[in-house]
């Protein structure tokens, strides 16, 4: 893992050399990126694409986190009816 100039106001950047692995292309992922990611063989990593035109690594779905978001709105703004509802 190489560290570059820059990610010393931006926070550490891990360079990750884009190879030839059987018939696809890929990176190897180091430990160290796994383990923060909580990341395993088989899991899945997603990609963001960001406003400014950047990415952004994520194990979590875009999609699923916004669904999450409206869900916990929802659970907030109804809080008093499910809480009726769980008694009855």
């Amino acid at each position: 893992m190489t560290e570059s100039p820059e990610s010393k106001k931006a926070g550490k950047a891990i360079c990750l050399e884009v190879r030839k692995i059987a018939d696809s292309i890929g990176v190897d992922l180091p430990t160290e990126l796994l383990t923060k990611l909580k990341l395993k063989e088989g899991d899945k990593l997603y990609v963001v694409e960001l406003p400014d035109g950047n990415f952004q690594l994520s194990p979590h779905s875009a999609h699923h986190a916004e669904a999450m978001a409206i869900a916990r709105e929802v659970m907030h703004e109804y809080c008093e009816t499910f809480s009726a509802l769980a008694r009855s």
